[in-house]
């Protein structure tokens, strides 16, 4: 088979995944601009933003020789389900035959869910198979990781534009791996990397933490959010994301995982008691965790015709009052400008800094 797949966040994950199961891969573009037209002009008007990202990328692919696309399907009532089924028959009535492999959860449709390992096994044996899928495990834990120290620091180095290209150059190392050592050796050498700009966290009560939840398509690509942590760091803040692909593989597909998402979802109780689809209900625990853990704000995406996110806006305002924590939604589509991001960002940045300094005020006062 000559496969290729969505183009989502670490993509070098996937890709690593069937390069160590010897598939011939063909990697997707990064979404452009001409990606999204693409995928606009050839996608139902009312569909949500991501199908039609996703509707471009796989458009930029044919003529490249592919005849499989693995992808995966929905997240509990979430429209995304139908993306794949969709996709094919779009590319069918432009006379493209694709086979598409999509992965839903194992507890949904095991006996499905095993069909597609095996073809996608083709000629190793499962011990090999187990060994990519924990190497490719492993991996994914150790960007995550390294991603998250990125974020953080990224607020309080002075060049940043080189550290984001020593933080391609990590992204290159992680995809030369080929073994559980190389991780390891390729984690320690990153965290050198880092370690070698100079940076200062301020004290406590000064450092801004913000958190990003939402349809994960659009929290997890920065290509389709505009780069939006970089936003974020550039305007001094620190950021972490609701989903990180570490964190779905847990709650979907490895056994005894997952506890992490379950203390979400109990979190989310006063506001949202069942899954509407997608990650609304993640979105919302995560605001409360959020909360808890001491963060100064919420920037909520929603990618446009995505209904599990509109219900989750519709809830944002009573729960900023009720946990007294500023929240900011912003709808991610392709008329988005970075220029637009960037001015409300740096605005939603400023009123936290305000409250902060207003209420430390308050507290010199008090004393």
């Amino acid at each position: 088979m000559k496969i290729s797949f969505p183009y989502m966040g670490p993509t070098l994950i996937y890709a690593k995944l069937l390069e160590l199961l010897g598939h011939d891969i063909v990697m997707p573009n990064r979404p452009s601009r001409k990606t999204i037209e693409l995928g606009v002009k050839h996608s139902p008007e009312f569909a949500c933003f991501p199908f039609k990202v996703l509707m471009g990328t796989y458009l930029e692919m044919m003529g490249k020789g592919i005849d499989t696309i693995v992808t995966s399907g929905g997240h509990g009532p979430c429209r995304a389900g139908y993306y794949g089924e969709l996709h094919k028959k779009i590319l069918s009535s432009l006379g493209y035959d694709l086979d598409f492999i999509i992965f839903d959860e194992p507890k949904r449709d095991f006996k499905r869910f095993f069909q597609y390992v095996k073809r996608l096994k083709a000629d190793s044996s499962w011990f090999h198979v187990a060994r990519v899928v924990y190497i490719v495990y492993r991996m994914s834990k150790s960007i995550d990781k390294i991603e998250k120290i990125v974020t953080t620091r990224r607020a309080y180095v002075s060049n940043k534009s080189l550290f984001n290209r020593t933080w391609q150059n990590i992204l290159e190392d992680y995809s030369r791996i080929r073994t559980l050592k190389d991780i390891s050796e390729v984690e320690k050498k990153a965290l050198k990397k880092i370690n070698k700009f100079n940076y200062q966290l301020p004290p406590e009560d000064e450092r801004i933490r913000i958190g990003i939840i939402g349809e994960i398509y659009v929290v997890m690509e920065p290509s389709v959010n505009n780069n939006i942590e970089e936003i974020i760091n550039y305007f001094g803040a620190e950021v972490e994301r609701s989903q990180y692909l570490s964190q779905y593989i847990d709650e979907t597909i490895m056994p005894f995982k997952g506890k992490e998402v379950k203390e979400i979802f109990r979190k989310a109780d006063d506001y949202l008691e069942i899954i509407i689809g997608g990650h609304a209900r993640q979105s919302v625990g995560h605001i409360v965790d959020y909360k808890e853990r001491g963060f100064d704000g919420i920037i909520h995406l929603k990618p446009f015709g995505c209904l599990p996110e509109l219900i989750t806006q519709s809830m944002l305002d009573k729960i900023s009052l009720d946990l007294d924590i500023p929240i900011l939604s912003l709808s991610i589509d392709e008329q988005t400008a970075q220029a637009n991001l960037m001015t409300r960002i740096e605005a939603f940045i400023d009123f936290i800094k305000y409250q902060k300094a207003s209420k430390k005020e308050r507290m010199v006062v008090n004393e």
